[in-house]
């Protein structure tokens, strides 16, 4: 390493070349006290080599989280996400869904949810001008039969969601084509899915996006209460393999998740992540809540929305922990071209018309 282009005196210079001290992996590996014993230099100026080599691994200064939720420096803002094909629900999420980890997203029965993963199978395939990725989506089914015709109503109705996108592009998707159902009736089987068949589909090109609906359905019926060690041991196995594909193809992975009831009382073994005021929490516990990395929680509300001709019962979408996003939420509904979000505007609009909303 030339020392010369690094600013120093020449006395430290001189002390780097006596102790035969050639790159900067030298330096940055070895603790200050023994850095000093190794080249004869005073505190200060063993400081001061440290600074100066770590410059050249990072030449930008060091961001704290408030300026990036400022927005002081973009250039460091994730780039592409997978896009929800809403507006509403784009922003609540800043932009959609990360590239790299799993999005959990968990509400009781008949919330909606398996509706956002179909949304997301069809999003996916349109290109990166118009928020997907290109590619298709792997959709494993763990406990229900695959919603095929409410797949197709959404597909025939794409021109209305996406009003954005030239209705020849619309056309031109084989969408069908593209997403690749799985069945598995165990966690061998579902841990085979993952490991061979997604992967091989993952490795072609042919999907980019993989979605478990729901994760918790297999872990719950094939252990006892008291099998729960057993139960970690799988689904940390599980996770690593979600974790590795999504971060080795840049793959987002969709997880739904069931609820489990709270039981009344004190719980300290449990962590409700800020929903205390909630009667149902995500199921499979803080060993699953520590492999996601965005998770969301639907809830169905009181009253309803109205589109057009259309009126859905009002679902709230919230963000329950997320690295990047604030504890924020929205209101949305499911209407036949699929979900879309609700401004407060409109909401507004919509509660003095007369429509009955269930206020937060």
């Amino acid at each position: 390493m030339d020392w010369e282009k690094l600013d120093l005196n020449p006395k430290i210079i001189n002390a780097l070349r006596k102790a035969n001290v050639n790159s900067a992996e030298q330096i940055l590996s070895l603790p200050a006290s023994d850095l000093q014993r190794l080249l004869q230099l005073s505190d200060p100026e063993v400081q001061l080599v440290h600074t100066a080599v770590a410059s050249l691994y990072r030449p930008l200064p060091p961001v704290t989280a408030l300026q990036l939720t400022r927005g002081e420096f973009p250039s460091l803002e994730p780039g592409h996400r997978l896009s929800f094909a809403c507006p509403v629900l784009d922003g609540l999420l800043c932009g959609g869904l990360p590239l790299q980890g799993i999005t959990e997203l968990a509400g009781e029965s008949a919330a909606g949810k398996t509706q956002f993963g179909l949304q997301l199978s069809l999003s996916v395939q349109y290109p990166r001008e118009h928020g997907g990725l290109g590619a298709g989506a792997v959709y494993i089914c763990t406990e229900d039969p695959f919603p095929i015709k409410r797949l197709r109503q959404l597909i025939t109705q794409q021109s209305r969601l996406r009003p954005d996108v030239p209705p020849a592009l619309i056309r031109s998707l084989r969408f069908s084509d593209n997403i690749y159902i799985e069945h598995t009736a165990d966690l061998e089987a579902l841990q085979t899915c993952v490991t061979k068949r997604v992967r091989t589909l993952l490795e072609r090109g042919l999907v980019r996006l993989v979605v478990v609906d729901s994760v918790a359905a297999l872990f719950r019926s094939e252990f006892q209460a008291d099998e729960a060690i057993e139960r970690a041991r799988h689904l940390l196995a599980f996770s690593s393999t979600l974790h590795r594909l999504s971060h080795t193809y840049s793959a987002p992975v969709f997880c739904i998740n069931q609820v489990s009831d709270v039981i009344d009382g004190p719980n300290p073994g449990r962590c409700d992540y800020g929903l205390v005021d909630c009667k149902v929490l995500p199921a499979l516990g803080i060993i699953w809540a520590n492999q996601v990395m965005v998770r969301l929680m639907l809830r169905r509300q009181e009253g309803c929305l109205k589109s057009e001709e259309q009126t859905s019962a009002t679902r709230k979408l919230e963000v329950v922990f997320a690295p990047h996003l604030p504890r924020e939420f929205c209101l949305c509904g499911v209407w036949e071209e699929g979900i879309r979000g609700v401004t407060q505007e409109k909401v507004i609009k919509q509660s003095q018309a007369g429509t009955t909303l269930l206020k937060d």
